[in-house]
């Protein structure tokens, strides 16, 4: 009788823990704030010496006194954290349980052909489906739309931006956009092609659309870390830098968001190849980071409005994040970055911050917006799309469309003000 009833458990073992009759422990997120210094300091030992991923801040080194701090816990290390958490008596609660249902979640997608399927920009996608849109919107809209190689990756992965022109106007600027510089920011590259499907479907339609399309050319690279997103896909969702490999070191990764030359690897840069934010072994090191590079210096004078999409914190920055100095047009930025936070709140009810990056959130060096500045693109942004923390990096589908939404009205809000201000310098009488 034993023995039956130890079988008819093990056989519906799954269905009595999608009923909670039976626990397991599984990967987790935890939501941590240190009270004292001795608390942070036990934090980034846990965050270094165990088997976890820290969330928020990106590094270490930026966790404070009464600050959150996000920490992704697998199930082999759940019950060593919790221990010392307790130990310690430092304040703790789990933001989510079950982290895996919800990467299981994500990966889930029963369609690779956009027009098959209603919902296609309403779930993730894989690498190679990504790169068959990019084959298919170019074939579907070829006067309208191109494909450029602009380098490849590590892995020599094609890096291919779409370039979307409506017209042969003269003297006619540009914008360039970025996604999925950090690989397990999945909404990033997710905007992207919702960015481009809205774009060509409401050219003609849409007010803003079509006067930004008719004024602009804009350049969109999907998936600017195309190595480390194919990672997340296979080996670990929480993988943040690209696949390069550093000589001396069993440790892989550059964060690219770190490797260009903008106050290269000072303060918030590591050199620590084994960092989340290891800054490289020079600036443009990695092929990625060379490879936006020099398209950037290539177009320069036509590009006047930079933006990279990363999540998650729900802020709109821009420069400087290398320095808490001011950018020399800090007001026109501070501007733009109010008026669509303002629109964002006002037909979407949801709250973002503004603000230059370093006095946002933390020094952070290297940055691509930093060095587009620099360059001389005088409109540069980063983005950081839904949520708060919620969710983090697992992001549900089900908020892709409410989070390409809001982003959507950020990216029309600054590149109508971008277009104006162009306008406006062009009708101003010119003076010795």
């Amino acid at each position: 009788m034993a023995t039956v009833l130890i079988l008819l458990v093990l056989m519906n073992l799954d269905l009595l823990m999608k009923m909670g009759l039976c626990s397991e422990t599984r990967d987790q997120v935890l939501l941590i704030i240190p009270d004292t210094q001795e608390h942070v300091d036990i934090l980034k030992n846990i965050s270094t010496q165990y088997e976890t991923a820290l969330w928020q801040p990106a590094s270490p080194h930026h966790i404070q006194e009464e600050t959150q701090v996000h920490l992704y816990v697998p199930a082999n290390s759940s019950e060593s954290v919790k221990t010392l958490l307790q130990t310690h008596t430092i304040t703790h609660e789990v933001l989510l349980a079950n982290a895996n249902e919800l990467i299981e979640m994500q990966m889930r997608n029963d369609s690779t052909d956009p027009r098959s399927s209603s919902t296609f920009y309403q779930k993730y996608h894989r690498l190679e489906d990504i790169y068959e849109w990019i084959n298919r919107t170019t074939h579907d809209n070829p006067s309208t739309v191109k494909a450029i190689l602009i380098g490849s990756s590590f892995e020599k992965q094609p890096l291919l931006a779409l370039k979307l022109s409506m017209n042969d106007r003269p003297d006619k600027k540009a914008m360039w956009m970025d996604c999925g510089i950090h690989a397990r920011e999945w909404i990033s590259p997710a905007f992207c092609l919702s960015f481009v499907q809205h774009s060509l479907s409401f050219y003609k339609q849409n007010q803003e659309i079509t006067h930004i399309l008719d004024n602009m050319d804009i350049y969109v690279l999907p998936v600017m870390n195309p190595d480390g997103y194919k990672h997340t896909w296979t080996e670990n969702r929480m993988w943040r830098k690209n696949r390069s490999h550093t000589k001396n070191t069993n440790c892989i990764g550059v964060d690219l968001n770190r490797n260009f030359d903008a106050n290269w690897c000072m303060e918030g840069a590591s050199r620590d190849p084994c960092s989340e934010t290891y800054c490289g072994r020079f600036p443009e090191s990695e092929p990625e980071s060379k490879a936006v590079a020099d398209f950037l210096r290539l177009h320069k004078d036509s590009i006047h409005l930079y933006i990279s999409i990363h999540s998650y914190s729900q802020m709109l920055l821009f420069p400087y994040s290398y320095t808490l100095e001011e950018a020399p047009n800090h007001s026109d930025l501070l501007e733009m970055a109010k008026g669509a936070a303002d629109n964002i709140k006002r037909y979407h009810r949801n709250h973002y911050v503004y603000g230059a990056g370093a006095k946002t959130i933390y020094l952070a060096p290297g940055g691509s917006d930093d060095w587009a500045y620099n360059l001389g693109i005088k409109y540069s942004f980063t983005f950081e799309l839904q949520d708060r923390g919620r969710y983090g990096f697992l992001l549900p589908p089900s908020h892709i469309h409410s989070a390409c939404s809001e982003a959507l009205t950020a990216v029309k809000t600054v590149a109508l003000m971008v277009i104006n201000k162009a306008q406006a310098e062009r009708s101003s009488p010119q003076t010795d």
